[in-house]
């Protein structure tokens, strides 16, 4: 098994305490209606939204992928932090046993947040993880935070 790590930055105007409370506290509810083209539901099939819990995020008809599962890692609300692990679902292949994600929000110089991700793709054997395959995944992550982050903006009384 072969563990291939990719880190990324993403910046955003909203500070990180209303940034964290929708994107992660809230996201199963907010990023469905923010971007129903490409998340068509996320419900918690076992849990109570702590760590531990397993959610089942199920992708809109005209996705690649049907559905994933995601179990909640870690959630630290006075740091920002939210880890969850991809254990299950059609975005894993053959290819890949489990994915680890790690976001970290950090307040930006300007009052806005710094969103620092770490994505560990844990693959079977020795099969190795092309960089279009990552570009692709980053590009939808990126979506969606910036769905998030429009309705946010478009929405300030919110959260």
């Amino acid at each position: 098994m072969g563990v291939f790590t990719y880190e990324a930055e993403t910046t955003s105007v909203i500070p990180p305490a209303k940034l964290f409370k929708a994107f992660v506290l809230d996201g199963d509810n907010l990023i469905p209606k923010v971007a129903p083209q490409a998340i068509k539901s996320i419900e918690i099939t076992e849990g109570n939204g702590g760590p531990g819990t397993i959610k089942k995020i199920n992708f809109d008809e005209g996705s690649q992928f049907k559905y994933v599962k995601h179990k909640v890692e870690e959630i630290d609300h006075a740091n920002f932090t939210y880890s969850y692990s991809v254990i299950e679902g059609d975005a894993l292949s053959d290819i890949l046993e489990k994915i680890n994600y790690e976001i970290k929000i950090v307040a930006s110089p300007d009052g806005g947040s710094i969103l620092k991700s770490i994505s560990k793709y844990h693959t079977k054997g020795d099969h190795e993880i092309k960089e279009e395959q990552i570009k692709a995944g980053k590009e939808k992550s990126s979506g969606l935070f910036k769905a998030v982050e429009g309705y946010l903006l478009a929405h300030p009384d919110e959260y």
